[in-house]
């Protein structure tokens, strides 16, 4: 069954279920520990599993590739996966082999996304014979495989760095689905109002289509302030006060983070719109347990 069935599935029978995110590390000793934390994580019966296009987004990186990360939790330890694909430094030739060896490692979902620009540019440009919007990688998968890659897009309900206005980029969402794509998975957020809000935003547009919030657990204060500066969130004001009580104190921090992003997720979950969460480990395992202990 699809992604997009399964939670269609959820919402009727009122099911909740999660999904984990993994990025390709960069050493073999990285990517042997994440296979045991990998192997572990699958107890917890994720829906699926999505790897992240080369840690970096361009091909060819770390100690090992997405396409054989995601061959692996296929078909050695038996998870749904979802292969991120992105437009970021790859022709349109890179693109077939990365389809190609998804094909033959088992993978069905793919996560197409525009990816950002590299470090060294000041704007975001398609590589020669690439494709310039996440749209038309969407249409391109389509086209040449049909039906047999569901496809995923993502959802900025905090605006994006490049473009804040929601109406536009609700919009955009909406072309991305229209071009084939049949779910959405959302930048990671900490305002759950705001998420709320777009939501109904993106109803109203008419898009039908699941939206699954990107939940990112909090394991330190330095990295939660880096990750909220560098995606330009809003943090409401009584969540970032809880966390700057405690934030000299690492496992205090860990406990009131959980603790914040359990109540962002139930909040989520009670109103009986969305059962399924997506949550951005960072390759890290006890962070995520502990929110789903919680829940």
């Amino acid at each position: 069954m699809r992604v997009s069935e399964v939670l269609q599935d959820n919402l009727k029978n009122e099911r909740t279920s999660y999904s984990f995110e993994y990025f390709v590390p960069k050493t073999s000793q990285g990517v042997l520990n994440l296979y045991e934390r990998i192997d572990r994580m699958r107890e917890l019966r994720p829906l699926f599993v999505d790897v992240t296009w080369n840690a970096g987004g361009s091909a060819g990186q770390g100690a090992t590739s997405t396409t054989e990360m995601v061959a692996k939790a296929n078909k050695v330890y038996g998870l749904a996966t979802c292969m991120h694909l992105t437009c970021t430094g790859m022709s349109k030739a890179t693109i077939d082999s990365a389809l190609e060896e998804a094909y033959q490692g088992g993978c069905k979902c793919i996560l197409a996304l525009r990816g950002d620009a590299p470090v060294e540019n000041e704007k975001w440009e398609a590589t020669d014979g690439g494709f310039l919007y996440a749209k038309d990688l969407v249409k391109y998968i389509r086209d040449k495989y049909d039906d047999y890659f569901e496809i995923g897009v993502a959802g900025y309900p905090e605006g994006h760095p490049e473009q804040h206005d929601d109406k536009l980029l609700i919009a955009h969402l909406k072309e991305k689905l229209d071009a084939g794509a049949s779910f959405v998975i959302t930048q990671m957020f900490y305002d759950v109002n705001r998420f709320l809000s777009w939501v109904e935003l993106c109803r109203a547009y008419g898009i039908k289509a699941p939206l699954i919030p990107g939940i990112m657990p909090i394991s330190n204060y330095a990295s939660f302030m880096r990750r909220v500066k560098w995606c330009e969130i809003n943090v409401p004001s009584e969540f970032m006060a809880k966390l700057d009580a405690v934030k000299d104190d690492e496992s205090a921090v860990k406990e009131v983070g959980a603790q914040l992003v359990a109540e962002m997720c139930k909040t989520i979950l009670e109103l009986g719109h969305i059962y399924h969460l997506h949550f951005y480990t960072m390759n890290l395992e006890k962070s995520t347990r502990s929110i789903l202990d919680r829940l």
